[in-house]
């Protein structure tokens, strides 16, 4: 009797844990019908559409008037820079990889841009080999539709402004224009305390 008993308590176990199965199964694989269809190009709206011009690979010529580099004797480097969309992300965001040289070391660079439809508006963050911190940037809500994509943020000057500006918050700006199917420019810009906004790196970038 007890053995019957047993058999039937396993048997229905058994039943449970292969509905169980069956509907983790199911939802699986909606998931993953969902995640592919977030992924498609199709679905972005026209803030992301118009990243799209960046995919690719580019020359960039490097003109840098800080760390080293003036505003009449700029520090000049070649880049290489890809881009493409982070398709894990439902194609929200674009990642950018540069590579080259800069004052004779290698020249690194990662950056992630987005488009918030929220804020109608374009974000930017990057890593790079001469600033060791990441460099943050926001356009203003509503600006999404501007020719121009303009961010703006801040960030704690470790000494590429000159040692008088070592510790203090310098305001910053970056502009990305899209000039061309095969031309953009990006620029940052710095604002340091009682002076002058002024032009910190410049890359031209012309599509390989």
């Amino acid at each position: 009797m007890r053995s019957t008993k047993a058999r039937a308590l396993v048997t229905v176990a058994l039943m449970a844990f292969t509905a169980f199965g069956a509907g983790c199964s199911s939802d699986s694989s909606s998931s993953q019908v969902s995640t592919s269809a977030e992924a498609s190009p199709a679905q972005q709206d026209g803030g992301h559409r118009k990243l799209d011009q960046l995919v690719g690979e580019w020359n960039g010529a490097k003109s840098t008037f800080i760390a080293g580099g003036t505003a009449d004797n700029p520090i000049k480097s070649d880049i290489t820079s890809r881009w493409h969309w982070i398709g894990k992300t439902g194609n929200n965001f674009m990642q950018e990889e540069a590579e080259g040289s800069f004052g004779g070391k290698p020249y690194y660079r990662l950056g992630t841009l987005g488009y918030s439809p929220t804020d109608d508006r374009y974000e930017w963050s990057t890593v790079d080999s001469v600033t060791p911190m990441m460099m943050t940037y926001k356009g203003t809500k509503a600006s999404g539709g501007a020719a121009d994509i303009v961010m703006v943020g801040e960030f704690t000057d470790p000494g590429v402004l000159g040692p008088q500006f070592v510790g203090k918050t310098i305001p910053m700006r970056t502009e990305i224009k899209l000039e061309s199917a095969d031309r953009a420019t990006m620029e940052i810009y710095f604002a340091p305390p009682g002076e002058a906004e002024r032009i910190a790196d410049r890359v031209i970038l012309t599509r390989k």
